[in-house]
């Protein structure tokens, strides 16, 4: 194919300015980016992890406990007990009693009910017993260090009594932030880089690009934060897309920019040709990811939009340093960009590629079915996932919340760790209790309580079963649609079921209900833009299908992980449990966008050949010949990055980096590789159908979009 002329445009333009002015613009970037960092996190919002929000019955008995009971409007802290002389021994009371006076004199802490004045709180066998502490704020919010104190100070006791703390914001205090695991991920791109390049000044130009954005856009949200709340999670998956997305963007453009100086270009040239093109479709590949991430918006839940903001914004931030920053650090490199090279690394294996890619095309029905066949059993296990969000039964078991959670299911049952707070507006919350007293599957029932103003009243139901368990969800909507309207039937009273399990249970069915609407927004705006990009509503199909079957193969491989148990020890997960509800919600955007910037390297390269008379077999063994080593080095990027996760202690964090580890390896392999070819090799020149009144509507095709 003929060496095309330095193409011309607005991103031509900006990459000679960025390039001749390369001095001022690494300065602006190094100025902006400490203005940034600096003003971003000294006045970073708090995060916010309520997900009980919006029309759910559990946000309605919220606000009622806000409104008739705001001193149990906070969550709580249980004291777990566990004696084997028994808890009523003169000894064991008296530590129990110092534990609860700790306890009580904690900051944030609006009461607690003793074991030896409360109902139902020593066990049958007289061995277990617990306290509870009402905190006036979220547990977010409950100061770490004060908790991590308290944990200190309850646990000395004496080798005749065990005491445990668990709750959400003890769950916190236990979950170390941040770690090293983002610094393995940065390790391994560097590896994956350095082998790819084999130079070490190309290498660098990647990491320090992706760096400055990842920068920018995490200070960004700590400061979005104020307008949209998100939760503590948001700034680790805004990195973990940054990092993979940032590095990645950079490599194509470095990758093209080698390219145009082995083409006799001079640096400039080869700077301003590799913006223009690779650069192209680097913006059209990120506004994708962004644009799969406000599908988020679809779900209706403020801090999902947060999250989607969020990420968003980091990878928006990364495209501007790919076409701002990059183009002025290639103007200080010029020539030496190989320099500093690592012996026997960087060598080019296309031969390998273009083999490859004729042999699947030799037999290509063959090679499609096998694919789908792989791609379809690995999603098997999809069909059965359940959703919820991590309590202190799924934390590692050396923690306290995890001891507190085993002292109370063996004590009292699983449900205690999972109480249901039924909170009704006027009526005989009497006579409701004792209707859910009589429920099946209910353990306990605490005696009604009346508000001070004497409108409202309130008791906590313990199921028999945990929150984890499949049986829970079953009972909560037993309760709300037959139980409870039976027992004020004719009466107006308001009854709502509430409280932290109920408020999880509410938000795993919203998730279920709305992700097939997230699902169409996000495939139909993505085909939009592809069929605009390559004018081919074929490809475009395409692309949808393989991009849907490589996801439900990511959540068929974190089901049987995470929640069958298949190996899940060996990646970090203590025990068998649900997909966190948010993680397949974030997955499919994520991946989808991901997904379509690979589809957009491999076919916009294919649709070049093709266009400069190539016939579609040809183009496409030649389009991945020159695409598949850059596709696989920023894959493994990507999945290393993911992957490093794994390393870290929040569970639903290393599920989402599960996830998305393996559909990108799924989606690098037999996607690029073998379903790719296959269906253009089966479909042949109608690859390229595109109707001709939808031609005569769409824009030019964007020129010269290889990477």
């Amino acid at each position: 194919m003929p060496t095309p002329p330095p193409p011309e445009g607005a991103l031509a333009r900006l990459a000679r300015l960025c390039y001749r002015r390369r001095r001022l613009t690494v300065l602006g970037w190094i100025v902006g980016t400490v203005i940034v960092l600096f003003v971003g996190f000294g006045f970073a919002a708090d995060p916010l992890n309520d997900f009980s929000g919006g029309d759910s019955e559990s946000a309605r008995a919220t606000e009622l406990l806000d409104e008739h009971f705001p001193e149990m409007s906070g969550e709580s802290i249980t004291l777990a007990v566990r004696a084997e002389g028994g808890v009523r021994s003169p000894a064991v009371r008296a530590e129990v009693d110092r534990a609860v006076d700790r306890l009580a004199k904690t900051p944030h802490v609006a009461s607690v009910s003793s074991p030896y004045k409360g109902f139902g709180q020593i066990s049958r066998d007289g061995k277990t017993a617990f306290a509870t502490a009402n905190l006036d704020i979220a547990s977010d919010d409950m100061p770490k260090a004060e908790v991590v104190k308290l944990l200190d100070d309850v646990r000395k006791s004496s080798g005749s009594v065990r005491i445990e703390l668990g709750g959400a914001s003890v769950d916190i205090a236990e979950t170390p932030g941040g770690g090293g695991s983002e610094g393995v991920g940065l390790l391994a791109a560097i590896v994956i880089l350095l082998i790819a390049f084999g130079s070490l000044l190309a290498m660098g130009l990647p990491i320090v690009t992706a760096l400055f954005g990842i920068g920018g856009g995490l200070a960004l949200i700590s400061l979005l934060g104020h307008l949209l709340p998100a939760p503590a999670f948001s700034p680790i998956v805004a990195a973990l897309i940054g990092l993979g997305v940032g590095i990645d963007y950079a490599l194509f453009i470095v990758t093209r920019y080698r390219e145009g100086l082995a083409e006799g270009r001079e640096p400039e040239e080869a700077t301003v040709t590799a913006i223009a093109t690779a650069g192209r479709a680097v913006l059209f590949a990120g506004v994708t990811v962004v644009i799969a991430l406000m599908g988020l918006f679809v779900m209706q839940q403020k801090l999902l939009n947060g999250v989607a903001v969020a990420a968003g914004v980091t990878v928006l931030m990364t495209m501007l340093t790919a076409v701002t920053l990059l183009p002025a650090l290639l103007g200080f490199t010029g020539r030496n960009i190989d320099r500093l090279r690592v012996p026997g690394l960087g060598r080019a294996r296309r031969p390998l590629a273009e083999r490859w890619a004729r042999t699947v095309q030799a037999r290509p029905i063959v090679a499609g079915v096998a694919a789908s066949v792989v791609l379809l059993v690995l999603a098997a296990p999809a069909l059965s996932m359940r959703l919820s969000l991590p309590d202190s039964s799924t934390q590692p078991h050396g923690t306290s919340g995890y001891a507190s959670h085993r002292i109370l299911t063996e004590g009292f049952g699983a449900g205690t760790a999972a109480p249901l707070v039924v909170v009704a507006e006027g009526g005989d919350a009497k006579k409701i209790a004792d209707a859910v007293r009589g429920t099946p599957g209910v353990a306990a029932v605490q005696p009604p309580m009346t508000s001070k103003d004497g409108a409202a009243s309130v008791f906590v139901a313990f199921p028999k079963t945990g929150a984890q368990d499949e049986e829970t969800p079953k009972l909560v909507h037993k309760l709300r649609d037959e139980v409870v309207p039976g027992a004020v039937a004719g009466t107006g009273t308001q009854v709502h079921v509430g409280g932290p399990n109920a408020a999880s249970i509410d938000f795993a069915d919203s998730v279920r209900s709305r992700l097939p609407w997230l699902i169409a927004v996000v495939v139909s705006l993505s085909l939009l833009l592809l069929v605009v990009l390559v004018r081919s509503v074929t490809v475009a199909l395409q692309a949808a299908l393989m991009n849907l079957l490589s996801i439900g193969a990511a959540y068929g491989v974190l089901t049987a992980v995470v929640q069958w148990g298949w190996g899940g020890e060996l990646l970090g997960f203590p025990t068998e449990m649900p997909v966190a509800t948010w993680v397949p919600l974030m997955m499919f955007p994520i991946l989808f966008g991901l997904s379509m910037d690979y589809e957009v390297f491999l076919v916009s390269r294919i649709r070049e050949y093709y266009e400069h008379g190539v016939e579609t077999r040809e183009a496409v063994a030649q389009g991945l010949a020159r695409t598949a080593r850059v596709i696989t080095a920023a894959a493994a990027i990507m999945v290393m990055v993911f992957l490093s996760v794994l390393l870290g202690a929040d569970i639903a964090v290393k599920q989402m980096g599960l996830g998305l580890g393996v559909a990108v390896l799924i989606d690098a392999t037999i996607v690029r590789l073998v379903l790719v070819p296959s269906l253009m090799e089966i479909c042949g020149k109608a690859n390229w159908w595109l109707p001709r009144p939808l031609a005569r509507l769409l824009p030019a095709r964007l020129a010269h979009m290889e990477n």
